[in-house]
């Protein structure tokens, strides 16, 4: 994954925010919609891009064009900064494997002392029964 080459190939587009915002809501496209389309990139491998297409399904489009939204600030430039970052951490996510899990089994002093347990609760309880006469 090449960081650089990633970066110019995203699309900005600025519109009008919705919300709170008095008069600047109507002026100032503050909102960043950012489009990064993962079957043409040429900042990651198709192994990369295969692998991604399995992780992000449910956030990429019919045609793999991965769409993200930020408004949370009044500003533009600030917005887009959010939004980037996001798109970085998505990416990072999506490519990082999981470990692979081991299968272990019990030892047998575990299984020992399990069973002793089982039978001092076995007996306490036993104990707050009334006796049979």
């Amino acid at each position: 994954m090449d960081k650089e080459i990633l970066l110019k190939e995203l699309n900005y587009k600025a519109i009008r925010s919705s919300g709170a915002g008095g008069q600047n809501v109507n002026k100032v496209s503050s909102k960043v919609v950012l489009n990064f389309d993962l079957e043409n990139s040429n900042g990651l491998t198709e192994n990369e891009k295969t692998y991604l297409k399995e992780k992000l399904a449910s956030k990429l489009t019919q045609e793999f064009i991965l769409i993200l939204n930020c408004d949370e600030d009044r500003s533009q430039i600030k917005n887009k900064s959010i939004v980037t970052k996001r798109f970085i951490g998505i990416l990072e996510k999506g490519l990082t494997k999981p470990k692979i899990r081991m299968a272990t089994k019990a030892t047998k002093a575990s299984k020992e002392r399990r069973l002793k347990s089982k039978k001092t609760t076995a007996l306490l309880k036993q104990n707050r029964k009334k006796p049979d006469l």
